[in-house]
């Protein structure tokens, strides 16, 4: 019985594990690091503001937002032509505040 349960505790480890580690792969990058910044402090940004506010153009700004939003990280809303972009998932949220608290 106690084998079980450790099986399980450590199964669900991995599973958490798993999860951290893709996001942090994902936050690895400079730009998506400073896009999700600009995120947490506005809230919400269309694009041509993210791309001004980080440096980018926006062709790699889309590249970066598109894998955020398959990992989601960031979610988007539609109004008229205008993506207005957000983050989706609290947990990064939480870990943005920490690491803004850390190193900004």
């Amino acid at each position: 019985m106690t084998a079980l349960l450790i099986d399980k505790s450590i199964s669900e480890l991995e599973v958490s594990a798993t999860e951290a580690a893709s996001v942090l792969k994902s936050l690895s990058n400079e730009k998506r690091l400073m896009i999700l910044c600009k995120l947490l402090e506005e809230g919400e940004m269309s694009v041509l503001p993210i791309a001004e506010a980080v440096g980018l153009g926006q062709s790699a700004l889309s590249q970066h937002l598109a894998r955020m939003r398959a990992e989601k990280i960031v979610d988007f809303r539609r109004d008229g032509q205008t993506l207005y972009y957000r983050i989706a998932d609290p947990k990064v949220a939480q870990l943005l505040k920490s690491l803004k608290s850390i190193f900004c």
